[in-house]
């Protein structure tokens, strides 16, 4: 299975809970998903589990969030473990950047990927070998 790009939480937050007012990124959303040869983290599924069961407008209800956890389940996970905590944090620290954006940084780093879809972070810019593109912007 080819990996080819590294999704933060937020483009599955969209695909699973976008609003009306936010129908262009649950499209955009979509369509990456949809597109494959992407790959997550523990991390994001959890803040994806924790953010769409009670911190979106409209919540999901925990079956059907467990539903899109596995049907995610198929790509790629980098698991959370000590080696990707410490990885997070020299991310952190090198970058001038948040422990938890330094540990999707550092996941997608794992998967060896150049690209990481993200509106958390800089468009453009690069952290190592890992670029940001934010796809709303595109």
């Amino acid at each position: 299975m080819t990996v080819e790009v590294f999704l933060d939480t937020n483009i599955l937050v969209y695909a699973a809970t976008g609003t009306q007012k936010e129908k262009d990124k649950r499209e955009k959303a979509f369509e990456l998903i949809e597109a494959g040869g992407f790959g997550v983290s523990g991390q994001v599924l959890q803040e994806f589990y924790v953010v769409v069961t009670r911190k979106v407008s409209r919540p999901l209800s925990p079956v059907l969030a467990f539903g899109w956890i596995e049907q995610l389940d198929i790509w790629p996970c980098v698991p959370v473990d000590a080696h990707l905590v410490k990885a997070g944090i020299e991310m952190s620290e090198r970058y001038k950047i948040s422990y938890w954006d330094g540990a999707i940084v550092a996941a997608a780093v794992e998967l060896g990927v150049r690209r990481l879809y993200s509106e958390d972070l800089n468009h453009g810019q690069s952290y190592g070998s890992v670029q940001i593109i934010n796809p709303f912007m595109c």
